[in-house]
This record gives C-alpha cells, sequence and structure tokens, in this order.
C-alpha cells in the first residue's frame, strides 16, 4: 500500500487492518526468507552491544509469559542480554522439542540497532513514531491493549493475533492494572484454553474476536485501545512494531486511575452526577465547545487544545494534587 492510499483509507481507522506482503521488500525480511541464520547475521551488524531486557521461562510455560497460579509473582524472570546474543541462543534452541520460552519486547531499535529502522523504512505516514524490536521463540504474548494505535510487522516466523473491540472490555475479565507483566494490563483468559467456569462471559468475547495469521513481510494496523493476543508459532520469531510518541504526562489511563481515587467509590447519585460532567466536557460530540460561551482569554483549562492550555492543565492538576 502506498503513502497515499494509506493515508485516504488506513490511518484513523476504528477496524484492525492486515496489509499483505507491506514490508516484503526490507533488507531484514529478505535476510529471513534466505534462512535464520541470515537474519541473525543481518541483525548483528547494527547491534551496538546494549542488553535489552530478556523475559525466561521455563518450558512448562509454553512461551505464555504470565503470572503465577497464585498470582503472587511472575512465571518467568528477567535478564539483561544483547539481541544479537539472544538471537544466538533461539537458534541453537530451535531444534528442541521443548525449548525454555526467551522474548525480547519493545526494544528500541534506535537504542539496541541503530541504522535498522533507516535501512527498513516503513514508508508510510504514520506521524511521530518509535519502530521497536520483538525478538523471541513460540511465545504467547497474552490479550492486552496499547493505548497508542500500532503498526506491527513481521521479520521472521509467523504470527497469530486475535483481536477484540474496545467495549469487549467486560468479557475478558482484565487482571491487575498496576502490577502488570509487560507494562499493559492483560485478560487473565488463556484464550488457547479459556476455562469458561471460572470466566463465561470470555464466550461473548470470543464471538466478537477475530483472528489473522501473519507470515514474513505482512503487517497488521491495530486501532487504538483494541485488545490483541499474539501469537508466535515458529522456533525464531522477529518482530517490528511502531507506536505514536506520546507524552507520558498526558496520558488517558492516568486519567482513568485518578478517577478510580476521586470517583468511583462515590455514592451512586454523586457518580451519575460526575457522569453528566464528563459527559459534557469529554466525551459528547461538540464537548470541544463546552465553553464557547466564555470569551477566549476566561476559558483557561477549558480552552482550544495547544502547548499552553496542556501547560495550564498540567500545572491545574500539580496545584490540586499537592494541596494540603
Amino acid at each position: 500500500m502506498d503513502p497515499a492510499d494509506f493515508e485516504r483509507d488506513i490511518a484513523g481507522i476504528a477496524q484492525p487492518v492486515v496489509l499483505r506482503g507491506q514490508v516484503g521488500d526490507w533488507p531484514a525480511v529478505r535476510a529471513a526468507g534466505r534462512g535464520d541464520a541470515e537474519l541473525a547475521a543481518y541483525l548483528s551488524r547494527f547491534d551496538t552491544g546494549r542488553p535489552a531486557e530478556v523475559m525466561i521461562g521455563p518450558p512448562a510455560i509454553r512461551g505464555r509469559f504470565f503470572y503465577r497460579e497464585a498470582m503472587d509473582g511472575f512465571n518467568f524472570r528477567r535478564e539483561p542480554v544483547t539481541l544479537s546474543r539472544l538471537v544466538e541462543e533461539l537458534l541453537r534452541l530451535a531444534p528442541l522439542p521443548d525449548p525454555p520460552s526467551l522474548y525480547a519486547g519493545a526494544a528500541m531499535a534506535d537504542d539496541h540497532l541503530p541504522g535498522w529502522a533507516a535501512e527498513n523504512a516503513i514508508g508510510l505516514p504514520l506521524g511521530e513514531v518509535q519502530a521497536r524490536v520483538w525478538v523471541g521463540n513460540a511465545t504467547h504474548v497474552s490479550t492486552h491493549y496499547d493505548v497508542s494505535s500500532n503498526l506491527a510487522c513481521v521479520v521472521a516466523g509467523r504470527r497469530a493475533f486475535t483481536l477484540f473491540p474496545p467495549e469487549q472490555l467486560v468479557n475478558l475479565y482484565v487482571g491487575p492494572l498496576d502490577r502488570t507483566v509487560a507494562g499493559q494490563p492483560l485478560s487473565m483468559v488463556d484464550i488457547e484454553a479459556p476455562d469458561l467456569d471460572r470466566y463465561p462471559r470470555f464466550a461473548e468475547a470470543m464471538a466478537h474476536g477475530v483472528t489473522a495469521e501473519l507470515a514474513p513481510g505482512d503487517a497488521i494496523v491495530i486501532p487504538s485501545l483494541w485488545w490483541h493476543n499474539v501469537r508466535a508459532t515458529t522456533p525464531f520469531n522477529v518482530l517490528v512494531n511502531y507506536w505514536s510518541v506520546a507524552d507520558p504526562t498526558e496520558s488517558p489511563f492516568m486519567a482513568f486511575a485518578h478517577a478510580l481515587l476521586s470517583i468511583r467509590d462515590l455514592p451512586l447519585a454523586e457518580r451519575k452526577a460526575w457522569r453528566a460532567w464528563f459527559e459534557h466536557y469529554v466525551f459528547a460530540e461538540d464537548a470541544g465547545d463546552a465553553a464557547s460561551h466564555l470569551p477566549e482569554h476566561a476559558r483557561g483549562v477549558l480552552a482550544a487544545p495547544g502547548p499552553a492550555r496542556n501547560q495550564q492543565i498540567k500545572q491545574y492538576l500539580i496545584s490540586g494534587l499537592t494541596r494540603r
């Protein structure tokens, strides 16, 4: 797909889209087509030797990095390992029928493989994004979401993506929000062996799920807040994805977390009253015009978005949160 078609048909879309062969001409994908050893040699050309965080789990977890059964920790450990060393170990383990699970996720390409992203350019109008590299064997990333929209590109191996729309949140039985495997909250349901006695509403989520299998050179667009489960099905897998660069101080999730503190436990009547505020100032289609009856100089934190308004809101929040 060329940039103009992407801008017209895909950018901002509210549904996942698979782009077959989108990055098939990348040097990395061509190297993978010549064999795992060729891709390993190609990656090693760029490796700075900076360690990435690698998850290492015993064969028993079968690639599913998750919580321990008692929810008192995780079923894997983390170690700093260079990407070249990780790839070397993955190739060594590839022939084994029941290897340990190894996985490096979201390693910044510019930090670990400088020059790689330029040589394997995405060529699509994504705005300000950062390329991140994911390397592992047959691993299973449990159902999760990303705040930013996501373009994921398969370089080597095969991956199965199962996706659920945001409104299926209630049927996914989300785990802890603040103690997570790798940043984002996860569904507690093992999608490959769902326990419907324990998680009965998951059957409804599956009725709304869609699955796509991607081969080297394929890409998938995953809209913001779409839940996705990712299964790498081959002994050596490399994926690159692109997330928008976002200011963490403007995270919607932090606003949600503060609402848990300040609103969720209020009496029902008060929660309903606050819902009217949120609907009017945040969620209504015309929320941006909620202060249109005021002169511009008097709108304060209700002003149109921009650096000055954003900084004013942050100062307003800091003042309120630090007041004694």
